[in-house]
């Protein structure tokens, strides 16, 4: 049964590089998801905020770039994979100074769930990338429904907020399906990319540094957590996105 969060229109199974490695591909009939989450987050110290109340919504809107102008980017990771790469990540975009977005996956947040705080304290940005990172699009709405309806649920649990973007797992462009069911579970926006890395290839981080260059004022940018040859692409992206007057934000303030 659907239990749609109230927002305002403004908005377990370890996940591995193999399940990830299919970010940007095109989607296929998976198995239905719903697996128990791989260990209990700790408790804390009250009572987790619980979800806001339910409230029917309208499909969501897909975004892809912003057309205001300004000289900003947005750098936006799928959200998986070793939380020590993900430390690195974010050393590296603190040292030049950059905001980015993280669209989590819920069983990598349910694993880890320091995760969620390393991102917030470091300034950054969390939203929503499905619960177990399937070919989204080849589901029925009600288990593409619960796909978003549980991970935006962790995300309420571990930060007192469900994050301002969904973005469909698996597929560089949502659905009508996947922006029906984003909507209601509460999600105004999905946050799509007009530029692709494509780091989860792995391609090396001289491809990952050419690819991300095509990026323009108001490009989102796909990455991804996870990958070590992204960590070693940075500096040079960070480097050359500052020579060319552009500022990395999140993606609110890009499409603010």
């Amino acid at each position: 049964m659907h239990d749609p969060l109230t927002r305002r229109r403004l908005f377990g199974v370890t996940l591995g590089a193999a399940a990830l490695a299919a970010c940007s591909a095109p989607g296929q009939t998976p198995a239905p998801a719903g697996s128990t989450p791989p260990q209990a987050v700790p408790p804390p110290s009250s009572t987790p905020p619980p979800s806001p109340s339910p409230h029917p919504q309208g499909p969501a809107t897909e975004l892809v770039r912003s057309s205001s102008g300004r000289p900003q980017v947005a750098l936006t990771f799928h959200g998986a994979g070793d939380p020590q790469v993900t430390r690195q990540v974010l050393d590296v975009v603190h040292q030049h100074g950059a905001r980015i977005t993280v669209l989590a996956v819920g069983t990598w947040l349910a694993e880890h769930p320091d995760a969620a705080r390393m991102i917030r304290d470091g300034g950054h940005e969390l939203g929503n990338h499905t619960w177990s990172h399937p070919a989204l699009s080849g589901y029925a709405a009600e288990p593409m429904y619960a796909e978003i309806q549980r991970c935006r649920d962790k995300l309420a649990e571990l930060t007192g907020s469900p994050g301002n973007f969904f973005r469909q797992s698996q597929g560089q462009h949502a659905t009508p399906e996947e922006l029906a069911e984003a909507g209601k579970a509460g999600y105004a926006r999905v946050l799509s990319y007009d530029i692709d890395s494509l780091d989860w290839k792995d391609p090396g981080p001289a491809a990952i540094r050419a690819a991300v260059a095509k990026a323009r004022a108001g490009s989102v940018v796909s990455m991804h957590l996870g990958h070590p040859g992204t960590v070693a692409a940075l500096p040079g992206i960070l480097t050359a996105l500052a020579d060319r007057g552009l500022t990395p934000v999140t993606a609110s303030d890009l499409l603010a």
